[in-house]
């Protein structure tokens, strides 16, 4: 898959949100590397971290879990509740089957291990900053377990009856990858209003408001497999 930034070619913002000091100094540092990316601002709790987002509007809100007082999930529910546009990616070193629905379902629009190569963690920014999905394969297998055993979408409505067409079970495929609307136009030879046409009937028809829960609810639904 081919990553893209935000339009006009300038570097996509982040936000950078973890309690260990070493920890965002080389995240900082990987992403220098990439030379599209810009951290804006640092954050060492969720408090800290819904304020920077306030304050810079990044792209992208690179957020770990656990931290100590107000924790990641916290930092989630807040950015949800006020409606931020901004899109979070996880990154955390715990691979928790609660916390990684928990995280989804708050509204994370991806999620990635700290064991990452910086040319997946700045994919995945680059990625969500053009209006994509990520959530890592493995990952995904875990969440499928969850899904299925009831929890996390319960606020989901029902399927629609006509349910999905075979089109726009192929953009629910690729949603569930992490593809933005463009590179699932490429990808499928169709025009982006088109895609974004297909994307908003999904929604629809999954009883949900965003892509992350539209996933999680076909994983429940076993449309993925």
């Amino acid at each position: 898959m081919t990553a893209g930034v935000p339009d006009g070619g300038r570097a996509v913002r982040v936000v950078l949100a973890d309690d260990q000091t070493l920890v965002r100094a080389g995240i900082r540092s990987l992403l220098d590397i990439a030379g599209d990316v810009e951290v804006v601002a640092e954050a060492d709790d969720g408090e800290t971290a819904v304020a920077a987002v306030a304050a810079h509007a990044p792209d992208v809100l690179l957020l770990d879990l656990r931290m100590p007082g107000t924790d990641g999930i916290w930092a989630l529910e807040t950015l949800r509740d006020a409606g931020a546009d901004v899109a979070v990616l996880v990154l955390t070193t715990f691979d928790d089957d609660e916390l990684v629905l928990r995280a989804l379902t708050a509204g994370a629009r991806g999620y990635l291990l700290k064991d990452v190569t910086l040319d997946q963690l700045s994919g995945a920014v680059r990625s969500l900053a053009a209006g994509g999905t990520l959530v890592a394969p493995g990952i995904t297998a875990r969440v499928l377990r969850a899904v299925r055993g009831g929890a996390g979408v319960a606020a989901a409505g029902p399927i629609a009856p006509d349910g999905l067409t075979d089109r726009e079970l192929e953009v629910l495929r690729l949603l569930a990858q992490g593809w933005s609307n463009r590179e699932i136009a490429r990808g499928l030879h169709l025009a982006e209003g088109t895609v974004k046409n297909h994307v908003s009937a999904v929604l629809a028809k999954l009883g949900t408001r965003d892509r992350t829960r539209a996933v999680l609810v076909a994983l429940r639904e076993g449309l993925l497999s």
